[in-house]
């Protein structure tokens, strides 16, 4: 079987193991690398750019090469190959925890339980949730939802495409890696650098791709083009900008403004500034939009890999 065949084939019963399984409650692959990862900082940590970078190289290294022996052994097998490239998709992908966090959050805003609502919430975003109210809480799972579609889907298929199962394995070591040391605290100002700045170049065409998705499958196309081009650029992330204004043109909402991390607070730009302001009931849509983009992402990329690989025969 021809290895584009393989990740169509592979990458949809992937998709499809993630939507009808979810994530292991316990022994997630994902789970094992960050105590690897946390193990390879505890030797190499210092407050330098250096030292973090070779953390960088030898955990998505790492991850990478695995992905590569382990093409590479099963490479005259189809069965073995699909098999593998499924489960490497079904271990990267994580749209289906994703939904659940969100709408649980969801249920327990419309129950009126905002303090249950507020407990939940860290189990999807880093916000600080005492500082927001049911209608702040509503906003957090919208945007983070939109960013976690690039970042837990769309961003591992497109790299599944472009190298099969290292690219499947790289990128969603590369976007753990940012999770765990890339953001801007005292601690990992610089040893989290290399991470950071990799997690943005590996995250740049998922987040592209996610933010077309989302305005081609959303309610608003028109409005979520005018938000992508009139605000994401004024976002601090250069990904997360063009998906979560995509997303907020494509709900009608307005997202951005004040939010507070670990006792910081930031002042973000408004996204979509012409739009209302985020209900409880944009949890679902958001849910529902993000599993659309989903969807349509696999078939782009099955498309764009079997078209480059028609082209080179």
């Amino acid at each position: 079987m021809r290895a584009d065949r393989v990740f169509a084939y592979g990458a949809a019963a992937g998709l499809l193991g993630d939507l009808l399984l979810g994530d292991p409650r316990r022994g997630h692959p994902v789970a094992a690398f960050g105590r690897a990862a946390a193990a390879v900082e505890r030797v190499l940590w210092r407050d330098d750019r250096a030292r973090g970078a070779l953390h960088t190289a030898v955990c998505a290294g790492g991850a990478v090469a695995l992905g590569a022996v382990a093409a590479r052994v099963v490479r005259t097998s189809p069965a073995a190959s699909l098999t593998l490239t499924g489960a490497a998709t079904w271990a990267v992908v994580g749209g289906t925890s994703l939904a659940r966090e969100a709408r649980a959050v969801g249920r327990a805003l419309e129950a009126g339980d905002v303090e249950g609502a507020r407990a939940r919430l860290p189990h999807l975003c880093g916000r600080d949730p005492q500082a927001l109210d049911a209608d702040g809480i509503a906003r957090a799972v919208v945007e983070s939802v939109a960013e976690n579609t690039s970042d837990a889907v769309v961003g591992a298929l497109v790299w599944g495409a472009v190298g099969g199962v290292p690219g499947l394995l790289g990128f969603r070591a590369v976007n753990t890696l940012d999770a765990m040391v890339g953001h801007r605290s005292p601690k990992y100002l610089r040893y989290g650098w290399a991470s950071a700045r990799l997690d943005d170049v590996a995250g740049w065409p998922g987040a592209r791709l996610t933010a077309v998705l989302a305005t081609l499958a959303g309610d608003d196309p028109r409005g979520a083009v005018r938000a992508w081009r009139a605000d994401a650029a004024a976002h601090p992330s250069p990904n997360a900008g063009p998906v979560e204004a995509s997303f907020a043109g494509a709900l009608g909402v307005r997202l951005g403004g004040t939010l507070s991390y670990g006792g910081r607070v930031e002042h973000r730009p408004v996204l979509n500034g012409t739009g209302r302001a985020v209900g409880i009931h944009d949890v679902e849509r958001a849910v529902r939009l993000s599993k659309r983009v989903s969807w349509l992402a696999l078939g782009v990329c099955v498309a764009a890999r079997l078209i480059a690989k028609g082209r080179t025969s």
